[in-house]
């Protein structure tokens, strides 16, 4: 009973492994485009993780209701303006989503906050209003990117730390 027991659980486990064999390849090639383009374009790693995080939890072919596609969640006219003629490709979906990321910057004088936001809804909407657009979904994306961009930089634990080093009752 023991050996049944025990034959059991290693093909489990080597079930799990072999499902996820196919998985870590995309993730660890996805990793590497956006840490390359990133640096390339002079785009923080950590914003274009979180971006990424968002927007498809690093699914390398997601495709949206509203038609965006890849990690980055390219939107066919986007897409076609950056030259990306695969977007589920993950050279190609990386490289189109950090330009893009880099032309915001510029765009945005490196305003992260109106950067995420211009990602999400647009850079007409956001170079109209700023920050003076109050839309909740997108006030809900800034934020949901700047915590994820604050963890990926260590910043998060570090004022926490801060925090907790000032508080000595």
């Amino acid at each position: 009973m023991n050996l049944a027991l025990i034959l059991v659980q290693m093909l489990c486990a080597i079930s799990i492994c072999w499902a996820q064999l196919g998985r870590a390849p995309a993730r660890i090639e996805a990793e590497y485009y956006v840490k390359a383009y990133a640096q390339h374009y002079g785009v923080p790693v950590a914003l274009a993780r979180a971006i990424i995080m968002r927007e498809s939890n690093w699914q390398p072919c997601l495709i949206s209701p509203k038609g965006a596609v890849g990690l980055m969640q390219l939107m066919s006219a986007t897409a076609r303006q950056l030259g990306v003629t695969d977007r589920c490709n993950l050279s190609q979906n990386v490289s189109g989503g950090v330009r893009y990321l880099a032309w915001l910057m510029r765009r945005f004088h490196n305003d992260l906050r109106l950067v995420a936001a211009a990602y999400y809804v647009g850079e007409d909407t956001i170079g109209r209003r700023g920050l003076a657009y109050r839309n909740l979904d997108v006030a809900t994306y800034v934020q949901a990117i700047r915590t994820t961009y604050l963890r990926e930089t260590g910043i998060e634990s570090e004022s926490k730390n801060t925090t907790a080093k000032r508080d000595v009752r």
